[in-house]
């Protein structure tokens, strides 16, 4: 009897695991295609969990630093610099280019805080609307103008939403997102998809390529209407987006239309921002919704 108690147990240790268990296969090029649909369906569960149906996404350089990191930074670059012998070489050298960079962030670092502002009061003017028309902050969840985004809403008492992905650095979301609205993707698309398709307006501070793709794509979607309405866009930072995009130029070459443009605001003040933000999306609430076909 002891035995068949022993094979009996052997028999259970040895049952053959279910396929959606298997994390060989889930993680294999096989099964991309499962973990794609998990990357929109999972997401879409946990908003709707959650009551997030509209978001005003703020995005920009993963590298921005708070002001007071930055003013900490280059008065320690300052400060080696008086301490080291004026005849240091390479040394010198890289103490300059550390010099540099450090005086570019400490510029940069206004967006940071700027960023910061609107996005709470941003979030303390939705959270007077009535709950099913209240937005939610939407960053890309990691550090620089995303944390200040979702430090933002924080700082007002109100949820926000980080829609992070697997990078091979800036590999972590920031403590300042709601924890039932952390998320983690793989898939660039899928993110960008959920980026979105919620989004009733974007807001762009300086950054680098991701921004310029999500601005650009947001903007593609617009112009051949595969969003049901416009979202409008504002540029945040003047000096930045005038010195980077000349938007006249597309026009005077006949590359856009200039009613492509209706819907960008450039701006270099928090209220400003703020108010056109507000008015646009108020406007999108009397927008007729189109006809399925």
């Amino acid at each position: 009897m002891q035995m068949n108690s022993e094979n009996e147990s052997k028999d259970q240790e040895e049952w053959p695991i279910k396929a959606y268990k298997n994390l060989d296969f889930m993680l294999s090029e096989k099964a991309r295609f499962i973990r794609i649909l998990c990357e929109l369906f999972e997401p879409e569960d946990r908003f709707k969990k959650a009551g997030v149906d509209n978001t005003i996404v703020l995005f920009g350089s993963a590298r921005t630093k708070h002001p007071k990191e930055a003013e900490k930074e280059l008065k320690l670059i300052q400060t080696l610099i008086e301490e080291s012998p004026e005849s240091s070489g390479e040394g010198s050298e890289a103490l300059q280019k550390r010099l540099k960079e450090a005086k570019i962030d400490l510029k940069a670092s206004k967006y940071y805080k700027a960023a910061r502002e609107l996005s709470k009061k941003l979030t303390e003017w939705s959270l007077q609307l009535p709950e099913k028309e209240q937005l939610y902050i939407c960053s890309g969840g990691g550090p620089g103008i995303m944390e200040a985004a979702n430090r933002g809403a924080h700082d007002a008492n109100g949820r926000s939403v980080g829609l992070g992905i697997s990078l091979p650095f800036e590999q972590r979301v920031n403590a300042y997102i709601s924890k039932e609205l952390q998320f983690e993707f793989k898939y660039f698309f899928i993110r960008k998809y959920w980026f979105v398709l919620l989004a009733k307006s974007l807001v762009a501070f300086p950054g680098g390529f991701g921004t310029l793709d999500e601005l650009f794509e947001t903007l593609t979607l617009m112009q051949t209407q595969k969003v049901k309405n416009k979202t409008p866009i504002v540029l945040f930072g003047k000096e930045f987006w005038d010195g980077l995009i000349d938007f006249d130029t597309l026009v005077q070459w006949g590359m856009i239309s200039e009613e492509d443009l209706n819907y960008i605001h450039i701006t270099d003040s928090v209220e400003d921002a703020f108010n056109f933000v507000v008015s646009q999306v108020e406007k999108l609430k009397y927008v007729p919704k189109t006809k399925k076909n």
